[in-house]
């Protein structure tokens, strides 16, 4: 039995005719011990759909129109206020993009640890504990970074004291929402070391949420592509990389920067996510997709088995714009 399982997740904002829905129809699983990374555009629904998880998104605005979320096989949907409590960090954890927003500024970072472990490990809730969790993320001198403030310490340091929270309780999943947004290269190399360390070390399966599928090769085992709420692509990660079938999966691709290429322009994938509520009739990336034809205008496609991978086009097999695979 997977550890998640979403089974045709509808969540939408507001409701009646007016109502916006920002995950239509989405379904994932993941086994304990791995990791999928769910990757996308902003304003795809990948923030929103790892926040379901625990339903963290707040109700109202927003209804759970229908679907499942199955976390240890139990439906996260149906549970009350107090076994929603239970599982809110003890059995899944978020690592939120940008850790000097999500830290404390008062407070210093031994006592933004202590806290969580209060709350899910009160018999261990101890200084040793901190500074052993301290020295599981990799923070030098963790005996003096005990009493220092989230500002007193590097964008990659407070990154990593995001993640020592996180671990506090010994999630069984770790969502890591943009983990690397906003960090330099080397520092977002070793964010991505120390998830999959963590993740051998402890057995705790992740969900990776990023925009950038520079870094879904050194960590995934499976990949899911998001758009306009919909997953349009989904299998693994190697093979997703180097054959993409969709067409949006190959314009983000292309998007990726080439080292050492001498160009000109960087490429980009014009237009934009549409917004929840005015998503186009047919296929939602037919107005931005280079291999469009006159019946993905009207034809809503339906995420289809093709080539041993989900894929959301009935051309994806048949696509002459092949960019070159994703190095890993």
């Amino acid at each position: 039995m997977p550890l998640l399982e979403i089974k045709n997740l509808q969540l939408q904002f507001g409701s009646g005719p007016n109502a916006a829905r920002a995950v239509d129809g989405v379904s994932l699983s993941l086994d304990a011990g791995k990791t999928l990374a769910l990757v996308g555009e902003s304003g795809s629904g990948k923030s929103v759909t790892a926040l379901s998880i625990a339903r963290l998104v707040p109700s109202p605005p927003a209804h759970y129109a229908g679907g499942e979320i199955l976390l240890e096989g139990r439906d996260v949907l149906r549970m009350s206020a107090r076994e929603l409590r239970r599982i809110r960090g003890g059995v899944v954890s978020y690592v939120f993009q940008e850790p000097g927003v999500s830290l404390n500024p008062v407070f210093r970072i031994g006592a933004q640890i202590k806290e969580s472990l209060k709350l899910h490990r009160p018999e261990v809730a101890t200084d040793a504990e901190v500074l052993r969790l301290l020295k599981v993320v990799g923070i030098p001198a963790p005996e003096s970074r005990l009493r220092s403030y989230p500002h007193e310490m590097s964008g990659g340091m407070q990154q990593r004291v995001m993640i020592a929270v996180a671990l506090a309780s010994q999630p069984k999943l770790l969502v890591a929402d943009e983990p690397t947004t906003a960090l330099d290269v080397t520092i977002q190399a070793q964010i991505i070391e120390l998830l999959r360390d963590l993740r051998t070390q402890l057995g705790m399966a992740i969900l990776l949420i990023t925009h950038n599928l520079g870094i879904v090769g050194d960590l995934a085992d499976d990949l899911a592509v998001m758009y306009a709420g919909q997953i349009v692509e989904r299998g693994r990660s190697r093979e997703v990389l180097q054959r993409p079938l969709h067409p949006y999966t190959q314009a983000l691709i292309r998007s990726v920067p080439e080292l050492g290429a001498d160009v000109e322009r960087l490429t980009t994938i014009p237009g934009s996510v549409p917004l929840p509520g005015a998503f186009p009739t047919g296929c939602r990336f037919h107005p931005r997709c280079p291999m469009v034809q006159p019946q993905c205008s009207v034809q809503a496609p339906e995420l289809a088995l093709q080539a041993g991978r989900q894929v959301r086009c009935p051309f994806a097999e048949s696509a002459t714009l092949q960019p070159p695979a994703l190095s890993l």
